[in-house]
This record gives C-alpha cells, structure tokens and sequence, in this order.
C-alpha cells in the first residue's frame, strides 16, 4: 500500500511540474507581450520603421513643413503681355514671364537717353535746336530750330511726354548725332548689366537695322534711372508746363497712366509702337519697399491694368 501511495505521490508531482512549466511560459510570453505594447526600444526604434515602410520621427517632422511654392506663382496676377517682369528694390524677381525673350521696347529705352544726360550733367546749360532734331515722327513737341531752350527742361518733357523731337536734340547734342549717342546708349548699357539689349536711337521708334530689350533688361534700367533725381522727378511728374522760347506755353501731361490709379505709382516710362505694341516700365513704393515692374507687348489698356496689378503684388509680398 505504502508502494501504491508513493507511486500516486510521484505521479501528481510530476503533473504540477509540468503544469508549472506552463505558467511560467504563460507568464513570460504576456511579459513579452506586455513591452512590446508599451513602445518599441528607442535604440531600435528608427530602424524597426525603417524595416517597417513608416516615416521616422525626422521624416515626420520634414512633411510637416509648409511647401512655399515660387513667388512667381503665388497669388500673382494673370499677365496676358509677350513679356513681364516684377523686380524689388534688391533686384529679386517676384514674378517673371517671358522675361529673356527678345522685343521692342518703344520709348521705355528713354529711360537710358535720360541716365545719359543726367549724368553729363550741366543741366542749366542752353541747347540750340537744329533743323535735324525735328524731322522725326510724333510724338513731337514742336520745338522749331534756332530755338532755345535749358538742358533740364527738355530732359523732364522728354521723360514726361516722350516728345521725339526732344530725344533726337538731346542725343545730337550729347554725341554729335543720333547714331553716334546710339552707340554710347549700347556702351552705357552694358556697363548697367544690360547684355540683352541693343539700341540703334533715342527715341524707339523702329528702324531697318533694329533694336530690341529685355523684360529683365529694362528692370535693370528703370531701377538705376530711378536713383537720378532729376530722372525720378520727371517721370513722377503728373503734369508740366513747357514754355517755348517764343513765349507760348503747353500744358502736357504724363503718358503713363497708373500715376493716376495707383497712389503708391512713382514714374516710370512708357511706350508704344505698332511693333512692340504698349510697353511700360513702371515703379511703386509704400515708404516700405520699392518694386518695379515692366510689360512688353501689350494692348490698352490691358497694360496699365496689368502694371498696376503687379505693382500692387510686389507691394503686398
């Protein structure tokens, strides 16, 4: 009996060791568990997503980011013209169409006839105009030769009215002639960063061996025109009165046509001829900042429409 009972006794200790084994296992699989759900190990941690497809921490962090696309396209107005460009006061481009291609640019290349004259300086002195000067095409302001008149006020009606008459009698004088103030036209251009232009008079108007500008180009030049003070106060002027030396007088007013739309509008220069179309370089500032825009190859008065759109813009970025 006492055999059976130890056989018996042996028997349920083997049972409890084997059913203990089972806890134990059971204990240290919910452990297991149990970490597993509490987060992964942070030394591993970038590796196990990395095996896993998921975005580590840094990943994450990099979506997360605001994706600021270029100025250009930001809220920027529609520019139906060939070619535009909206510069600020550094020269950055906030918006840009076109803005290497090749085209007329009209009276705008004024803007380098004035920088020309302003900067011989002397603007007190008296000119002499000649036969010469007036045989041009209008605009004209109807100066006559063998009249006189003061370097100053004629570079401010030239800027104002864009008279082709003054153009050609300030060239002569400055060069000796209009082909000769050409090439100082092409040579101080140069000099301003202007490499994709080229200017065969002072005035714009087409001929046989053809000129052409840039967009981009005449952004340079309309901002280095804005730094001369007599440049800037004529083409910010809204209206003038030009007195001709036989005692007669004209009221003449600004081509430019955003003065009068945009207060913050400050000059500059426009343009217009059946090739290049309506062209304009202007310019704005808020005591803030200073843009400068400039339109090739528009029509009215889509051109002012559009100016005074980009300048807005350019004020508001």
């Amino acid at each position: 009996m006492c055999t059976l009972a130890a056989r018996h006794s042996a028997s349920i200790a083997s049972s409890l060791q084997r059913v203990g084994w089972a806890v134990v296992s059971t204990v240290v699989a919910l452990v297991v568990v149990g970490c597993q759900s509490a987060g992964p190990n942070p030394a591993t941690a970038g590796q196990t997503a990395r095996s896993q497809g998921a975005a580590t921490p840094q990943q994450q962090a990099e979506r997360q980011q605001p994706v600021t696309p270029p100025p250009s396209s930001v809220g920027a107005p529609t520019i139906t013209a060939k070619a535009a460009i909206l510069v600020d006061h550094r020269g950055r481009v906030l918006f840009e169409k076109n803005a290497d291609a090749r085209l007329p640019s009209a009276s705008t290349q004024k803007l380098l006839l004035g920088i020309l004259i302003a900067d011989s300086g002397n603007l007190n002195q008296y000119i002499t105009v000649t036969h010469s000067d007036t045989q041009c095409e209008p605009t004209k302001m109807g100066i006559q030769a063998g009249q006189m008149y003061r370097k100053g006020d004629l570079l401010k009606a030239v800027l104002v009215r864009s008279s082709n008459d003054i153009a050609r009698c300030l060239a002569r004088h400055h060069s000796g002639s209009v082909p000769a103030f050409a090439t100082a036209m092409n040579y101080k251009a140069r000099q301003l960063g202007m490499y994709n232009s080229y200017f065969t008079n002072a005035s714009g108007l087409p001929t046989p061996g053809g000129q052409y500008s840039t967009a981009r180009d005449l952004a340079i030049l309309g901002r280095a025109a804005m730094q001369r003070p007599a440049i800037r106060d004529a083409v910010g002027t809204k209206a003038m009165v030009f007195y001709f030396s036989n005692g007669t007088s004209k009221t003449i007013y600004n081509t430019n046509q955003v003065l009068k739309t945009n207060p913050y509008c400050n000059g500059c220069k426009t343009g217009f001829t059946n090739a290049a179309g309506r062209c304009l370089v202007s310019s704005a500032s808020d005591g803030r900042r200073s843009v400068m825009a400039v339109i090739l190859g528009s029509k009215t008065p889509t051109v002012w429409q559009e100016s005074d759109a980009l300048l807005r813009y350019g004020l508001q970025r």
